[in-house]
């Protein structure tokens, strides 16, 4: 296994997402109450191989925070956020979580694990519009971070 010194294993944290992902499409579609999603995705999927603590963070962080998220992303969004296509949605607030809720998540690990979820569940463009969203939200909300970087 390919740990951090800080215990965190980076590739099972990717496929945490990509389950997130999944369960949170699955929850905007469905509206099924999210324990059921969650014991869904803890049966149906192989969450040996992924960090299932992080999965279920992610998930239930959204749920719980979804006005908040969305009424964020709002400001960076071109539409409105229902008519954004569900892929691109579900990431979106994965991502916003993060960024808002996961300061231990340095921002650009952030909006690269969005894209690439995005370029492999979405549309196939849906990735640039999901890092011009998360970009413009990353300077607002991780100013300081993302200051930083840009600075380097």
């Amino acid at each position: 296994m390919n740990r951090r010194p800080e215990g965190i294993d980076p590739a099972a944290r990717s496929r945490a997402r990509r389950r997130a992902l999944q369960a949170v499409y699955a929850w905007q579609l469905s509206g099924t109450p999210v324990v059921e999603v969650l014991a869904q995705f803890r049966h149906e999927q192989d969450m040996e191989i992924a960090d299932a603590e992080y999965f279920e963070d992610l998930v239930r962080g959204v749920v719980t925070h979804c006005g908040d998220l969305d009424e964020g992303l709002a400001r960076f969004v071109d539409r409105p956020l229902p008519q954004v296509d569900p892929i691109e949605r579900a990431a979106l607030r994965i991502a916003a979580y993060e960024l808002v809720h996961r300061i231990d998540v340095p921002y650009r690990v952030v909006i690269n694990e969005a894209i690439e979820s995005v370029k492999r569940f979405g549309a196939e463009h849906g990735h640039t519009y999901v890092n011009g969203v998360l970009d413009r939200a990353a300077l607002e909300w991780r100013a300081a971070e993302a200051g930083a970087a840009r600075r380097r």
